[in-house]
């Protein structure tokens, strides 16, 4: 099952890895944090580092956050103690969870076929889209793969793997069931179980399977773990496991554009639409991976079979899928909503794609990189090359258009006063929040605006054109434009 890769097809793709982790290290802090949703999750990052509440995310202070479990949180909080309160610090922990996750995929290739296939699979993922792009933003999907993961690479371990390896592989089962939980909650129990069992039916190994992991004792540290926090957070904020178990897990799914979404707006799509979304996230192998299984499809169906028959590619072929099938019938989804699959997609394209597939003679292999590598090179660098040209054309706009970033730093900049405080009419977004530390205030009608006009302090207000518009005339006259940030006005207030 294994191949060789030449002297030289390692190096070209041991330094594409290193470019594009490299790449996408060095452009964590190169751009801004981007309402609504990245914003958020590091402004209750921020929140929790500042409050000291490590048990509960807090959406505002004093408000609790009940739409995901803390893990991401934490992570980026300790992130942010250590590098300081900024985009890298709060982007950071997503690069640390899919390097894992690059880590568990080199192991099992190296498991599968030895460690050529394991760098030529590791660089397969390492390229992918969505992950290249998940590692950098502030999201709770990474800590949900890396658990998912874990858990998949030690069931087939602890199942089909050596004796020496069967403990270790045992537990690391069990611990990503807890991680998932504490990333996303029971969803992560879905994404494994699914798989498994599928894969445990097809191969009618449940026998090995039981005798194999330590189920009882095993489920109870994992459930422990994770239950710990459940139980403690539901003390400290009654209501929380209503919303989060039953609205989250069963609202969210069934109810497109649920209404009852407390922390934004519920994402409706059609019913399917989980699969193109596939194919934008394993951008740019899901093309030629269409193409190959429609190819084989047509021509080869004996050949789709011995896949199919091969357990592992079964248990592959399983694990890739079980996301879009979960998320068919669901309509609020997410391109994020892959990223489980996707580890289990690089590994199963780096056994049907290999650099050996059509080569020339050995003889030839030595001179020159065989079509495989050429193409896997030439298409994985233009993620990186597409990212640097996007921040360097786009960067100001974004500060703008797509964060409050600039606006906060007028603010800055322009205040003549120390006390001057930043308002926003009547919404303020998360970006807002972490750039100006904390210190945004919000004003959400007009009688609260009018509240800021009462002391001898010049304060500044944020609002959008038709809510100026909106105003009443003698609020109106009150404020002088400053400048225009997107689609917000920054307004100062003048003289009565």
């Amino acid at each position: 099952m294994a191949f060789t890769l030449t002297a030289r097809e390692r190096r070209w793709l041991a330094l594409l890895v290193v470019v594009v982790v490299g790449i996408r290290v060095a452009t964590l802090g190169a751009y801004p944090l981007m309402d609504t949703t990245e914003a958020r999750y590091a402004e209750i990052a921020r929140k929790m580092l500042e409050t000291g509440d490590w048990l509960m995310p807090q959406f505002d202070y004093g408000v609790p956050f009940w739409g995901k479990p803390p893990l991401s949180t934490w992570l980026s909080a300790l992130s942010m103690a250590a590098f300081g309160v900024n985009e890298f610090a709060a982007r950071f922990p997503s690069l640390l969870l899919l390097a894992g996750c690059g880590a568990l995929v080199y192991a099992l290739g190296a498991l599968r076929g030895g460690r050529d296939q394991a760098l030529w699979t590791l660089a397969l993922f390492s390229a992918t889209g969505m992950v290249f792009v998940a590692a950098g933003g502030v999201m709770t999907d990474p800590a949900l793969v890396l658990g998912t993961t874990l858990s998949m690479a030690g069931f087939w371990i602890a199942v089909h793997g050596a004796d020496r390896f069967r403990r270790v592989a045992g537990l690391a089962f069990f611990a990503g069931l807890a991680v998932g939980l504490l990333a996303k909650g029971p969803v992560a129990l879905v994404l494994v179980f699914v798989p498994v069992g599928a894969a445990t039916i097809w191969t009618r190994s449940w026998r090995v399977a039981w005798q194999r992991l330590p189920w009882i004792a095993g489920s109870a540290s994992a459930f422990a773990v994770a239950a710990a926090w459940y139980w403690a957070a539901e003390r400290a904020s009654p209501g929380f496991l209503d919303y989060f178990l039953v609205g989250e897990h069963w609202k969210r799914f069934v109810e497109p554009g649920w209404k009852g979404d407390l922390y934004g707006s519920a994402h409706a799509r059609a019913r399917g639409m989980i699969w193109l979304f596939w194919i934008a996230a394993a951008l740019p192998w899901s093309v030629g991976a269409l193409a190959w299984l429609v190819r084989a499809a047509l021509r080869r169906r004996d050949r789709v079979r011995s896949h199919v028959n091969d357990p592992w590619r079964a248990y592959l072929l399983l694990w890739a899928v079980t996301p879009m099938l979960f998320f068919t019938p669901a309509g609020n989804i997410l391109v994020t909503y892959v990223l489980p699959g996707l580890p289990a997609f690089a590994l199963l394209l780096g056994e049907l794609w290999r650099p050996d597939r059509g080569a020339p003679g050995v003889e030839h292999r030595d001179r020159e990189l065989r079509p495989a590598v050429r193409l896997a090179v030439a298409g994985a660098i233009a993620l990186p090359v597409a990212l640097v040209a996007a921040i360097v054309v786009l960067h100001a706009r974004l500060e703008t258009e797509r964060s409050q970033k600039a606006l906060v730093r007028a603010f800055e900049q322009g205040r003549a006063e120390e006390k001057s405080r930043l308002v926003y009419f009547p919404q303020r977004p998360h970006s807002a929040e972490f750039y100006s530390r904390g210190k945004a205030r919000k004003a959400p009608d007009v009688a609260a605006l009018r509240s800021f006009f009462d002391d001898a302090t010049p304060d500044f207000f944020v609002m959008r054109e038709q809510d100026l518009a909106a105003l009443p005339d003698a609020v109106r006259a009150r404020l002088r434009g400053v400048g225009v940030y997107g689609e917000y006005q920054l307004l100062r207030e003048g003289p009565r």
